[in-house]
């Protein structure tokens, strides 16, 4: 499973969470096999000063992942991430390791509409 997770860093497992998936400098992709990582790689987001709706998440399955965490998102994200097939879940904070670990562990909520990002993609 590949798990895509928004960062403000590009600091591998070490990077702090982006809180709103839309804006996050970076994503880390990290490949993750029974439990056990495989694979980190940090990827600047093109689309993080400006973008359309539905860019990121089409940018986020050209990547091949399956799994995006962030600390939250819009509902039309949240709609894109899913017609592309991946699990959007948001509550993700502190550093990229701890979002997987609470991720694996599950421990992180569904994707839930950030209140005052309803039209963000």
């Amino acid at each position: 499973m590949k798990i895509a997770v928004t960062a403000e860093q590009n600091q591998g497992l070490e990077s702090q969470v982006a809180h709103h998936f839309g804006h996050a400098p970076y994503f880390i992709l990290v490949d993750v096999q029974e439990g056990e990582i495989l694979s980190i790689q940090g990827i600047a987001n093109p689309y993080a000063n400006a973008h359309q709706p539905g860019q990121i998440p089409q940018f986020i399955a050209q990547l091949q992942a399956n799994v995006i965490l962030s600390g939250g998102m819009g509902s039309r994200a949240i709609e894109f991430f899913e017609q592309y097939g991946i699990h959007p879940a948001t509550g993700a904070d502190g550093t990229v390791r701890e979002a997987i670990e609470k991720f694996l562990g599950g421990k992180l909520k569904e994707a839930e509409a950030c209140s005052h990002h309803e039209d963000h993609g």
